[in-house]
């Protein structure tokens, strides 16, 4: 039992805000036990991440070793590994073409959809066109279904001759990726601070000059992280793709690897490796764009 001395002693360090040993010790086996439930979560987390993330592509990627045959028994891990589906997507489809005709669409129409949209996006914020309803309305073309655009966009391609060319398809992407692209650009522009902007209005620069020397040297990790956004939805795009191309010369690698399905049922091992080969660009652009970001964002911060 303890002594009155120890209690008083006790009630005095309460008082005084001091905490015990004993209780010491158990605060932090609390705070250590929270954070080893923290880490357990955070790891699980993670992990079912990376699961969602990487289980397609491991799959796909076994998939393009299968043999038809066995992928036709539902074999998910192949009995017998072959190298044939990736000499026989080759010859079977001119991919090379594909692919600079996907490249060519998805940049050209990406510079467009960035040039608009930040003209768009600077009118907004700086000068409030349009009040609160052309936000609102520039937003709603993206969220329209392209589907309801393809018949005025076609007779459009057809009537200035851009039909079954791959700069047609990047018009259309173009200007149906402003949208999404001016939404993203506005929330830049709002961080650049008007101060800069006032200044080189004292100095007697006009909008469009303050936008060009001043606002655009500042934006060059937004412009480039909504060009990276706007570059692989353009690349991955299939609807329009299919039905603006529909010659062998204009058409794109989604809508070539859509061609693996034929009457006589889907070369799914072709496919796989078609896919993977298609895939291929665009990650080395986002590892090469990725580093461009960095840089651009410690430029800016520099300045």
């Amino acid at each position: 039992m303890a002594s009155p001395s120890h209690k008083a002693a006790d009630k005095a360090a309460n008082r005084n805000g001091a905490v015990r040993p004993g209780k010491r010790r158990s605060a932090r086996r609390k705070i250590k036990h929270g954070h080893w439930s923290g880490s357990i979560v955070r790891a699980l987390l993670w992990g079912l991440v990376l699961s969602c993330t990487l289980v397609p592509l491991l799959y796909l990627l076994t998939l393009a070793f299968i043999p038809q045959s066995e992928v036709l028994a539902g074999q998910i891990l192949p009995q017998k590994w072959t190298l044939g589906n990736w000499p026989a997507f080759w010859d079977r489809m001119p991919m090379l073409v594909y692919g600079a005709n996907s490249l060519i669409a998805a940049v050209v129409g990406a510079i467009l959809s960035l040039a608009i949209a930040t003209l768009v996006a600077y009118a907004i914020v700086r000068f409030k066109t349009g009040g609160g309803f052309l936000p609102i309305f520039v937003l709603s073309a993206f969220v329209a279904p392209p589907v309801v655009a393809i018949i005025p966009l076609f007779f459009l391609l057809r009537g200035v001759g851009l039909l079954n060319q791959p700069l047609g398809l990047a018009l259309i992407y173009g200007l149906v990726n402003v949208a999404v692209a001016t939404w993203l650009i506005q929330g830049f522009i709002e961080r650049v601070p008007e101060e800069l902007e006032e200044a080189a209005q004292i100095d007697g620069a006009g909008p469009l000059k303050t936008l060009v020397q001043v606002v655009l040297p500042l934006l060059v990790p937004g412009l480039i992280a909504t060009g990276i956004i706007v570059l692989i939805l353009n690349y991955n795009e299939l609807l329009f793709a299919l039905t603006m191309s529909q010659s062998t010369d204009s058409q794109t690698l989604p809508v070539a690897i859509s061609l693996f399905q034929g009457d006589r049922g889907v070369q799914f091992g072709q496919m796989a490796a078609a896919s993977l080969t298609a895939m291929l660009p665009v990650y080395l652009a986002a590892i090469f764009m990725q580093k461009w970001l960095v840089g651009g964002l410690t430029s800016g911060a520099i300045k």
